[in-house]
């Protein structure tokens, strides 16, 4: 069974990450869980359907499970085996468009393509200082284009 759980947008993968550490320390019936890129606020849970609602409770970010069963086919259309390139490069001037610094405009200094994260220094900041985001938090200033 195959049920999708409401989360805290923007905290998909916070949610995921609480739900698997869970998993691991309990003997759930939990097969999958994931989160499509392009649908914000839900994630797929496939398991037991007791298990994914007693485990989806006690998680900090997820705020519900929708009461209608999805099924594979639907699911399907989610699932892509490659994953966008990552199209921001050192030196790169981008704006935050999530998280603490959302707004704030930074420098990429590092881009890690297998984790899809990067690391930026705020432009605004007094003593720059290197933090790693989500790729996916960051898009190039609209003059870089």
């Amino acid at each position: 069974m195959i049920l999708t759980a409401r989360t805290t947008r923007g905290r998909e993968k916070t949610a995921i990450e609480s739900l698997r550490s869970k998993i691991e320390n309990n003997s759930r019936d939990i097969r999958a869980v994931f989160h499509p890129e392009d649908l914000k606020g839900y994630i797929f849970i496939e398991g037991n359907e007791a298990d994914i609602r007693d485990l989806a409770s006690d998680v900090r970010n997820i705020n519900g499970i929708i009461d209608e069963e999805v099924s594979v086919e639907e699911v399907e259309k989610y699932l892509n085996d490659e994953q966008e390139e990552i199209k921001i490069e050192e030196g790169d001037e981008v704006e935050v468009i999530g998280g603490a610094f959302k707004g704030e405009e930074a420098k990429i200094t590092r881009v890690d393509e297998p984790n899809r994260e990067v690391t930026i220094e705020l432009l605004d900041a007094a003593v720059p200082i290197p933090t790693t985001v989500d790729a996916d938090m960051v898009r190039k200033r609209a003059s870089q284009n």
